[in-house]
């Protein structure tokens, strides 16, 4: 068994729930946010939620891949905070792309994602990165709070705004 497999097959069984959402999603119109951004008043509906998992999928995997191309043993600098300008951005951006293009962005690129970490061997999955807030993390302990268990928290959130329709 790879080393990061068991994250791996939580990652595809989120997006396979987030996936399993898109007819209820798209079965109803979705008003942009009037704030995205990180306060307390920010209130994400499934456009923003959609925009931001699509990102991160891709963002995080460069992160990983940043850590285990740096030469030397010492941590590299990686990652970003909740209120990056950047990260804001794309979700501005990203939340008016239609959902079905969300959707099958976020489809494609857990897949990869998830084979991609069915690759690392236990060597690389120890390699160390030196996050913002967060310090020295190894690529194992950026995987739930920046991949897996957060794609499991917006699963979570897609289903609530849809109770709440």
């Amino acid at each position: 068994m790879a080393a990061l497999s068991e994250q791996a097959d939580r990652l595809e069984r989120a997006a396979r729930d987030l996936l399993m959402l898109r007819g209820d999603v798209l079965a109803s119109s979705w008003p942009l946010a009037a704030d995205y951004g990180t306060g307390p008043e920010a209130s994400w509906g499934p456009p923003e939620v959609l925009a931001h998992v699509q990102e991160y999928l891709r963002y995080w995997l460069g992160e990983i891949e940043r850590v285990l191309a740096a030469p030397g043993p010492g941590a590299v600098p990686f990652g970003r905070i909740a209120d990056d300008p950047v990260r804001i951005g794309v979700i501005g951006r990203d939340r008016t792309v239609p959902l079905p293009e969300l959707f099958a962005r976020i489809e494609s690129d857990a897949r990869r994602v998830a084979a991609r970490l069915r690759e690392l061997t236990e060597e690389e999955a120890g390699r160390r990165g030196l996050h913002p807030t967060r310090g020295e993390m190894t690529v194992r302990e950026q995987l739930d709070p920046f991949l897996v268990a957060h794609t499991e928290g917006h699963v979570a959130q897609l289903r609530e705004a849809l109770a709440g329709r």
